[in-house]
């Protein structure tokens, strides 16, 4: 199973998903800004990249965008997460290239699944 990274600013949710990926066996780095975030993708070759779509301390959009337009890490699958009447952030989200975007209750109800498939 390949490296998980989340980019993830909030203390609930890297908490939860870190603690859900130690109980299940699985590599998980966080990133705190976008600059960390390329910079493990292109070490840990992640199968997974999971982005807090609201996150204030990094820009989510922008480290998407950049994903996505790097020939060596486009391919990474990428999944964000976000309050699901922030119809701002889904769009552009989307439109950065982002893969799958699902409501933080949504998220959270199917963490275990999401990671063991990434």
């Amino acid at each position: 199973m390949n490296a998980i990274v989340a980019a993830v600013d909030d203390l609930m949710f890297s908490s939860r998903i870190a603690a859900t990926a130690k109980q299940m066996g699985i590599e998980l780095s966080i990133a705190r800004s976008s600059e960390e975030l390329l910079s493990q993708a292109r070490a840990l070759k992640p199968g997974l990249i999971i982005f807090d779509l609201n996150a204030t301390r990094l820009d989510p959009i922008g480290a998407i965008a950049a994903l996505k337009a790097d020939d060596a890490l486009r391919g990474i699958m990428t999944l964000g997460f976000v309050s699901h009447v922030d119809g701002a952030s889904i769009a552009a989200a989307r439109a950065a290239g982002i893969d799958e975007v699902l409501a933080r209750s949504a998220f959270s109800a199917r963490l275990a699944e999401i990671l063991t498939t990434g």
